[in-house]
């Protein structure tokens, strides 16, 4: 397995949903936490307004790029519409 990053940026106006989808976005997080696969992740505060987010960075462990590719695309922040972009690349985890 190795490292990839996921780096969402969520749409306009999508405050709400993100709320009501978190529970279970954390939950998917907490199985890659509770299988040693998960490095880091977080949201993106805004600059001017650190309550409110415009994504997220996740780096966990996955089999293969295609599998990376498919946990995100089952996300509970896609599925709500949270998210207008999710950029995925191979990460190289110097440090830990």
């Amino acid at each position: 397995m190795e490292y990839f990053m996921l780096l969402a940026t969520d749409g306009e106006d999508v405050h709400e949903a993100r709320m009501a989808a978190r529970p279970e976005h954390l939950k998917r997080l907490e199985t890659l936490k509770s299988e040693d696969r998960l490095l880091t992740a977080g949201p993106n505060p805004l600059p001017d307004n650190p309550e409110r987010v415009s994504g997220s960075l996740i780096v966990a462990q996955f089999a293969s790029l295609d599998a990376a590719e498919a946990w995100a695309e089952d996300d509970p922040y896609v599925h709500a519409g949270v998210y207008s972009e999710v950029l995925i690349k191979p990460f190289k985890a110097v440090f830990k």
